[in-house]
């Protein structure tokens, strides 16, 4: 397929992009005198600020997922992929997302939660966005399987859990005394909506592994959170450990189906 001149400049903003994300994140975990997230905002987002908060370990997933973003950049200045359909697709939505990852970070640096759901929000509809386009084709080689499709799956379901403890979050700063129904009530029902847009996803995509194993990854530190840590929430715990297992379950279940369908 012919080169555009707008290919180019796609490649240069992707990588201009990750360049932002890389110094955002440096930035969330206190190098060039940042705050760590963890305790930016009051200590708004740690572990042990509200019943949707994954235990630390959780966050650890952030490391996979930028080894995989800088892969994807230097992936898509591949001469084969500088014309590349899924790349004309894709290159500009991922930029976005890692411009909007960083613009996160800053927000909760400053303090502005309500601002950093926004944020997140936005991040999150963009990587939905790339997810509905790269599950149109599959990949050309298990190489691009593993760095275009496994980086944006774990990307996005770590964001579907995050945006939720995010949320929880401003609430709690904002004073939101939740209707007068105990806290439970609510963690619960957001870890439904979870679940039930995990499984969506895992239909839509056919099964794809990465997207459900990143949102059981968060669910399941949902839970060893509430069972070990302070806020304890037997009920939270229990629901957030189901959930991971029916978004995981349905993805095994719906790519098992593809593969035995010749799919």
């Amino acid at each position: 397929m012919a080169t555009r001149s707008s290919d180019l400049l796609r490649q240069i903003m992707v990588t201009v992009s990750l360049v932002v994300c890389i110094v955002g994140s440096m930035i969330g975990v206190g190098v060039f005198g940042g705050t760590p997230i963890a305790q930016a905002a009051g200590g708004a987002l740690a572990a042990d600020s509200t019943l949707l908060a994954p235990a630390t370990p959780a966050f650890s997933i952030w490391s996979v997922v930028y080894t995989g973003l800088a892969a994807f950049t230097v992936w898509q200045w591949l001469p084969s992929q500088r014309s590349s359909m899924r790349q004309r697709s894709l290159g500009w939505i991922v930029a976005v997302s890692m411009i909007l990852n960083a613009a996160w970070i800053l927000s909760v640096q400053a303090g502005w939660l309500l601002l950093s759901v926004l944020v997140i929000l936005a991040l999150l509809m963009t990587l939905v966005l790339a997810f509905l386009r790269y599950s149109q084709s599959p990949a050309g080689s298990w190489v691009e399987a593993v760095v275009v499709d496994g980086t944006l799956g774990l990307y996005l379901g770590w964001t579907s859990v995050a945006v939720c403890a995010n949320i929880a979050a401003a609430l709690k700063a904002s004073g939101f005394g939740g209707f007068g129904l105990r806290p439970e009530v609510w963690s619960v029902a957001v870890l439904v909506v979870v679940a039930v847009m995990g499984i969506a996803l895992a239909i839509k995509g056919h099964g794809r592994l990465a997207l459900a194993a990143a949102i059981a990854w968060g669910l399941m530190w949902i839970t060893v959170g509430r069972s070990a840590n302070s806020p304890e929430s037997f009920p939270t715990a229990i629901a957030a450990a189901v959930a991971a297992a029916l978004v995981l379950g349905a993805a095994i279940t719906v790519r098992t189906r593809a593969v035995l369908a010749g799919r």
